[in-house]
C-alpha cells in the first residue's frame, strides 16, 4: 500500500485549479507523446499511474463540469472561479489538461502495459488495460464527440496529427476493446495484479464484471440513435451469461487525508486557498427535499442556519450571507471538512450497474424484473453512502419515486434515469449530465440565470482543447457548446 500511495502522490502532485495532472518533468505535449517514456517502467508501476490519472480527471475536472451542468451544484455568489462554466462559456484551454491527462498519461501508459504484458504473457494485465482504455475513450467521446482513436498514440509510426474518428466508429472500437478484454481475462490464473491495482485489487471476477457493465452502458448510450445495435448487443451479453457489477461492488480509488494523496476535488479546493466555490443547486436540494430522500445529508452539508438550502443555477445576485448548503464530505467537495480528503472517486458502481440492467429490462432487451432492479439500485445507492434503508416501502411508494409498472416504456425510463441522476449527486456528476443529455431526464432542469447561450439552450458537449487547435494538423474545427453529440437525439 505504501508504494500505491507514493505513485498516486507523484501523479497528483501538480494538481492546480481545474486539477491538472502534471509533474515537474511534464509539459503540454500532443496526445502522441509521453515525456517520461514509460517503456522502461514495469506494468506494476504503470497500472496505478494510469488508474490514478483517469480517476483524477473523473473526480476533479469532469466532476466540476458535470456537477454544475448536471445541476447538483452551482457557483457560490461570494466567489467566482467557475462563473464561466455557469455562463456556459468555458474557454477551450480549460480542457487542455484533462485531455492531456487522459491521452498522454492514461491511454499512453495503458498502451505500453498492453505491449509489455503481451510480451511477458500477462493476459490479465492486458484485460484490465483494455477495459480502462474502453472506459477512457468512452469518457472522451461522450464529452467531446469525434476524437482521435484509430490513429491516436502512434507517434512511433510518425502519425503526429491523428485524424478524428466519428463517434459511431469510436463506439465500435470501444466494444471491440471490451470483447478483447473479456477474451483474455483468466480468473483462475495466479498471474494477476496485486495491490498496485488501485481500483479492484486484482479481483479478476470483478474486472470481468466491470467490463460487462461498461459494455452494457455503451449499448444503452446508443438506445435512441441505434436501437437495433443496442438491443442485439445486450441480447448477446445476456446469452453469454455475462455477470455485471452487483451490490457492494465498485471500481473506485480510495484516498487518504495525507497531503498529496487526497481526493482530487478536495485537493483542488485546498489549492484555491480553501475557497468554497461550489455550493448546492436548488435543482438538486429541492428534489431530495420534496421526496424526503435521506441521501440529502450525505450529498450536501447543511447551510450555516442548519437547513438544507440550494440556490438557483447561476444566481450571483443574492445578498451576502444568504444561507446555502455546500457539497457533502462524501463527495470530496467540502473544503472545510477534512473527511472530504478521503472521499473516493468512483468510476463505476453497483448502483449504476443495477440502473443499467433495469433500463435494459424495461426496454425489453433483457429478461428480468425492471422494478426489482430499480429498487435494488436505489437501495444500493443508500448503502454506498451509509444511509440506512429502513423506510424503503414508504419511500418507494412516493409518487415521484414509485416505479410505473403499468406505464409506458418511456415512463419507466423516466423513472429509472431520474433516480439514477439522484444517485449520481456529487459522485458521478459527468454521468448524471451525460444521461440527461441522452434521455432528457430529469425533465426539471433550469437554465442558468447567467447563461450567454440564449433561451432554451444548454451545454451539450465540451469544447475541444486549445492544444488540439494549435498542434493537430488534422483538427476538424471547433464545435459550438450546444451542438449535440452523435447519440444525443432527444
Amino acid at each position: 500500500m505504501k508504494k500505491n500511495k507514493i505513485l498516486i502522490q507523484f501523479i497528483l502532485a501538480g494538481a492546480i485549479v481545474f486539477g491538472s495532472v502534471t509533474s515537474c518533468k511534464k509539459s503540454f505535449l500532443d496526445i502522441n507523446t509521453n515525456p517520461n517514456d514509460p517503456s522502461d517502467v514495469s506494468v506494476k508501476e504503470l497500472l496505478p499511474s494510469a488508474e490514478a490519472a483517469i480517476a483524477h480527471v473523473v473526480g476533479n475536472n469532469f466532476q466540476i463540469f458535470g456537477g454544475l451542468w448536471g445541476q447538483y451544484w452551482t457557483q457560490s455568489p461570494s466567489s467566482s472561479q467557475y462563473k464561466t462554466i455557469e455562463q456556459y462559456s468555458p474557454a477551450a484551454n480549460d480542457f487542455d489538461r484533462p485531455w492531456k491527462a487522459l491521452y498522454a498519461d492514461a491511454l499512453f501508459d495503458l498502451k505500453v502495459i498492453i505491449t509489455k504484458a503481451t510480451a511477458s504473457n500477462l493476459p490479465n494485465y492486458v484485460g484490465c488495460s483494455k477495459i480502462l482504455q474502453a472506459y477512457t475513450y468512452q469518457l472522451l467521446t461522450d464529452d467531446f464527440g469525434d476524437i482521435p482513436f484509430s490513429e491516436a498514440l502512434r507517434a512511433d509510426e510518425l502519425i503526429l496529427s491523428p485524424r478524428y474518428d466519428s463517434q459511431q466508429s469510436v463506439y465500435a472500437g470501444i466494444i471491440k476493446l471490451l470483447e478483447e478484454a473479456d477474451a483474455v481475462i483468466d480468473e483462475n490464473s495466479d498471474l494477476v495484479p496485486g495491490e498496485e491495482d488501485l481500483l479492484l485489487h486484482g479481483d479478476m471476477t470483478q474486472w470481468r464484471a466491470f467490463g460487462n457493465t461498461l459494455k452494457l452502458r455503451v449499448y444503452l448510450r446508443m438506445a435512441y440513435v441505434d436501437p437495433g445495435t443496442a438491443q442485439a448487443g445486450i441480447a448477446a451479453l445476456e446469452a453469454s451469461g455475462a455477470v455485471f457489477l452487483g451490490s457492494g461492488e465498485e471500481a473506485r480509488i480510495d484516498y487518504t487525508t495525507t497531503g498529496g494523496n487526497t481526493n482530487p476535488l478536495y485537493s483542488s479546493i485546498i489549492g484555491l486557498s480553501s475557497t468554497q466555490n461550489l455550493v448546492a443547486s436548488a435543482t438538486g436540494v429541492n428534489y431530495f427535499l420534496s421526496n424526503d430522500d435521506p441521501r440529502l445529508d450525505a450529498f450536501y452539508a447543511p447551510a450555516l442556519n442548519g437547513s438544507q438550502v440550494g440556490i438557483p443555477q447561476g444566481e450571483y445576485t443574492l445578498p451576502a450571507g444568504t444561507p446555502v448548503s455546500i457539497p457533502g464530505a462524501a463527495t470530496g467537495g467540502d473544503g472545510g471538512d477534512p473527511a472530504s480528503a478521503s472521499a473516493p472517486v468512483r468510476l463505476m458502481t453497483g448502483y449504476e450497474s443495477l440502473f443499467l440492467q433495469s433500463e435494459a429490462v424495461a426496454r425489453g432487451w433483457m429478461t428480468g424484473d425492471a422494478q426489482a432492479l430499480y429498487e435494488e439500485a436505489i437501495s444500493e445507492s443508500f448503502s454506498s453512502f451509509g444511509v440506512t434503508d429502513t423506510f424503503a416501502t414508504g419511500f418507494y411508494a412516493q409518487p415521484n419515486v414509485a416505479f410505473p409498472a403499468g406505464g409506458t416504456t418511456e415512463d419507466k425510463i423516466k423513472a429509472i434515469i431520474t433516480q439514477k441522476w439522484a444517485a449520481f449527486a456529487g459522485n458521478s456528476g459527468t454521468e448524471g449530465w451525460t444521461e440527461w443529455r441522452r434521455t432528457g431526464y430529469p425533465d426539471f432542469f433550469t437554465i442558468s440565470t447567467n447563461s450567454i447561450l440564449g433561451p432554451n439552450r444548454f451545454p451539450n458537449r465540451f469544447y475541444y482543447p486549445s492544444s488540439e487547435l494549435t498542434r493537430n494538423g488534422s483538427f476538424p474545427g471547433q464545435k459550438l457548446i450546444y451542438d449535440k453529440v452523435w447519440w444525443d437525439v432527444n
